[in-house]
């Protein structure tokens, strides 16, 4: 961990040497991840994170300073190998947010993008075990901020893709009986206060909008 906060601060001082040229002011970027659930031990045991997807619009000032917005969807399933009995569904979560952060240029086509992602999302779970109850769903509704760094390779002026690793807070904790089940299936009650946080690790495409330079794209 030494070693990797010195290189960083090795990139970060010296990247004021490099400079791109092209108008990368208003872009879109699709992000498309895997998450993996953390900290709250039944949320990590029990759902299964399958994909993390998120669109939005990117303002990024000459100075490198990113304001965003846009949505988010993520979709966890329940993992039937860590129930006591056989549940089918899972957890679909939708939000909106706004991303703050700053983007620096380390060569002509490679940037650091670090930010942070602040929204309001809506959970809906849905299991067979809860239809069956007459629950035809569980809706839960949470604040969220998910730090994010963005490695971000150029491929021309207009195109740029990016390997994304991000950790999100979400301001509600998991209990079992959110799918169905009537017990804490072996848990400390205790967990479940805990809040629900998954790492996505995945990848981006940045489409910019008027993404000409005005002396060509460097090589």
């Amino acid at each position: 961990m030494r070693y990797f906060l010195f290189g960083l601060l090795y990139v970060f001082s010296f990247a004021s040497l490099y400079s791109q040229d092209f108008d990368r002011k208003h872009a879109f970027t699709l992000e498309l991840g895997l998450p993996n659930s953390f900290v709250n031990e039944a949320y990590k045991d029990v759902m299964q994170g399958l994909v993390n997807v998120a669109p939005y619009y990117q303002y990024t000032s000459e100075g490198g300073f990113i304001l965003a917005t846009g949505v988010r969807y993520s979709y966890f399933a329940v993992n039937e190998f860590r129930v006591p009995s056989k549940v089918f569904g899972g957890c679909h979560t939708m939000g909106a947010f706004g991303k703050i952060g700053y983007e620096k240029f380390v060569s002509d086509r490679f940037s650091i993008d670090m930010s942070v992602k602040v929204g309001y999302a809506e959970h809906i779970y849905n299991t067979d075990i809860l239809r069956e109850s007459g629950t035809p769903y569980i809706r839960l509704n949470s604040n969220f901020i998910e730090p994010t760094v963005g490695f971000v390779l150029m491929s021309d002026e207009a195109n740029s893709y990016r390997l994304t690793v991000g950790y999100a807070f979400q301001g509600y904790g998991f209990k079992p009986w959110y799918i169905g089940l009537d017990s804490n299936i072996g848990y400390d009650p205790v967990e479940f206060d805990k809040i629900s946080s998954f790492l996505t690790i995945g990848f981006g495409y940045t489409h910019y909008f008027n993404g000409k330079s005005s002396e060509g794209f460097s090589e």
